[in-house]
Order: C-alpha cells, then sequence, then structure tokens
C-alpha cells in the first residue's frame, strides 16, 4: 500500500514544473521553449524536431511578466504544431496524472505558481485521494493591485477541483492615486485643528 506523507513541499519553479509534465496527446517529437525578451530557450527536449518558427505569444503558470513567456512545438502526423495558450496546453496534458499536471489544470483556471511567495502561494502535498495545492491568483490589478491564496483540492480520480479554500489577500498595493488607499483615507479623516481660545483684548479706557 502507498504511503502519503501530508508535508507541504514548494514546487522549484514554473519551469520545473512545465519540465516535468506528463502529455498524453500522442505526439512525435516536441519541445517546451522559454520565451525571454525576444531569446528562445529550449528548456524540455522530446525527440529530434528541426524545423520550427518562433512564437511571438505563449503562456504561462506563474505571475504573467511581459516578454516572458513559454511555448510548445510538437509534430503529429508528419505535421508541426504549437501550443501557446493554457486551453491548449489542458489538451496536451489530459489526464491529471501527477502533480505536475495538476498545476497547469489549475493554472486553465486562473491560479498561479508565485515564485516570489511559494510558502504561500507554490507548494503541495498530496494524499492517496487528492492532490491539495496552495497557489495564488491576481484579484486586481487596479487599485489596489492585489493577489489572494487559495488552498485547491484536486481529485486524482475524477480530475476537478472538489474544494476551495480563500486565505485572503497576500499582497495589496495601492499608489498615490487609489481613492481606496487606507492612508490617504486616515488623513482625510484627521480631525482639523482646533481654533485656539482667542484672548480677551486690551481696555484702552483711561481712568
Amino acid at each position: 500500500m502507498l504511503s502519503y506523507a501530508q508535508q507541504k513541499r514548494q514546487f522549484s519553479s514554473v519551469a520545473s514544473v512545465l519540465q516535468n509534465i506528463t502529455p498524453n496527446m500522442r505526439t512525435d517529437p516536441w519541445l517546451l521553449i522559454q520565451k525571454n525578451y525576444g531569446k528562445d530557450n529550449i528548456i524540455k527536449q522530446s525527440g529530434v524536431l528541426k524545423d520550427y518558427a518562433s512564437q511571438n505569444s505563449g503562456f504561462n503558470i506563474g505571475i504573467a511578466e511581459e516578454g516572458n513567456f513559454y511555448y510548445i512545438v510538437y509534430s503529429f502526423g508528419g505535421k508541426t504544431e504549437y501550443i501557446t495558450d493554457l486551453e491548449g496546453l489542458k489538451k496536451f496534458v489530459g489526464k491529471i496524472d501527477d502533480i505536475q499536471d495538476a498545476a497547469v489544470f489549475a493554472a486553465t483556471e486562473g491560479y498561479i505558481i508565485d515564485e516570489d511567495f511559494k510558502d504561500v502561494a507554490g507548494n503541495y502535498y498530496e494524499d492517496i485521494s487528492n492532490y491539495y495545492l496552495d497557489l495564488g491568483k491576481l484579484i486586481s490589478k487596479e487599485c489596489p493591485y492585489q493577489k489572494k491564496h487559495y488552498t485547491l483540492t484536486i481529485s486524482k480520480v475524477t480530475g476537478t477541483i472538489n474544494f476551495v479554500k480563500d486565505n485572503g489577500s497576500y499582497i495589496e498595493l495601492y499608489n498615490k492615486k487609489c481613492t481606496n488607499n487606507p492612508r490617504l483615507l486616515k488623513i482625510e479623516k484627521k480631525e482639523e485643528p482646533k481654533d485656539e481660545p482667542k484672548k480677551p483684548a486690551k481696555s484702552t479706557k483711561r481712568r
């Protein structure tokens, strides 16, 4: 019988998760490529695939940064295909076979591995029935910029999210222009200084 220690482990990085996905789609060779500010880096290669075109867009299961994304190139039936979005990645992975696949599935639902805050938004454990993932989610890019973290329970049998626990926000960033900036509201609520009591005027009447 398999035994599972319910000790949380951190995802080492977004790249390592993607490198260890288990595709259920029948493919010939395939490549996982990270594009970082115009430069293609092959970070996973299965078989030999020589001819492909560099892509200008892609996916991320972590914090989406401009100019930094991933895409997959694979050959199927002699034709070169590209995966540049999370839905395509989800189909490529197919059935959830391990914790990496579970993280990809969670990403298609808007959850992310936050590499800068892995203690609250980038760790996991599992038991015989479920995967449990602590992940982040970008709630607002407006005022304030906010990220919350959640614990997801993903069934190993059905591959669905059975339960989501909201653990609250772990980042709230306000700028000076935010009308709901608590610092500004606090300043506005300060009482105005009271006027000093007027001193009685000196009498100019002569005795």
